[in-house]
């Protein structure tokens, strides 16, 4: 396929989001872009990678409001640099994964998994945004193999994931997260299966380009 290709996916916790993106990312031969984004940000802000891990998803601690009003503490410099580490927050860490993304965007193609990236890309025509979603008792099915827990200690691991990455991306992309009016494609691979659902992506994705 000719062109930048720029695909977002959102995903509940157990739906198998990140199987069905590295799915779509190999289908059309591009890189994905979840966990290893932190490495890529935590590089060239010369900021330990620990640091991003321990902040990842996770909204500021000081609120909208003081976000707002700036009282945070400069984070860039009038050149766009980094420039007080001392007074990192979340939002200095979002800034600076957003700064990534964008430069990614940039010079070429990707499949980029949650970190509001469907935000952060918004503006770029080139992207078609999904949000993968599943049955709760598929997706309860597939937390308690894949962290070997009971029926009940995977339904609360869902609620606790969820509403943190929930919060993350409503704080903000002003939006709501899993809200079907904030992306372009929900799909349910409860219904359709990884493989298809990765399909169904891909030949939508292309279909929108033509």
């Amino acid at each position: 396929m000719d062109g930048k290709i720029l695909i977002t996916v959102g995903r509940q916790i157990g739906s198998g989001g990140l199987q069905v993106a590295r799915m779509v990312a190999e289908h059309f031969g591009i890189e994905l872009y979840d966990k290893n984004l932190l490495m890529i940000t935590a590089r060239e802000s010369g900021i330990a990678s620990e640091f991003f891990a321990k902040q990842d998803e996770r909204p500021s601690a000081l609120g909208r409001f003081v976000r707002f009003l700036g009282i945070g503490g400069p984070v860039y410099s009038d050149s766009g640099e980094f420039s007080d580490v001392g007074n990192l927050s979340g939002d200095g860490l979002f800034a600076l994964q957003s700064t990534v993304i964008n430069r990614i965007a940039d010079n070429g193609s990707g499949v980029f998994v949650g970190r509001c990236a469907d935000y952060v890309l918004r503006d770029r025509p080139e992207l078609f945004s999904v949000f993968i979603t599943a049955d709760e008792e598929y997706r309860i099915g597939r937390v308690m193999e894949r962290e070997n827990l009971t029926n009940e200690e995977a339904r609360r691991f869902i609620e606790s994931s969820e509403r943190k990455r929930a919060s993350y991306y409503n704080y903000y992309t002003f939006k709501k997260w899993g809200d079907s009016s904030s992306y372009d494609l929900c799909l349910n691979t409860s219904r359709f299966g990884l493989e298809k659902t990765a399909n169904l992506i891909a030949g939508l994705y292309e279909e929108s380009r033509r």
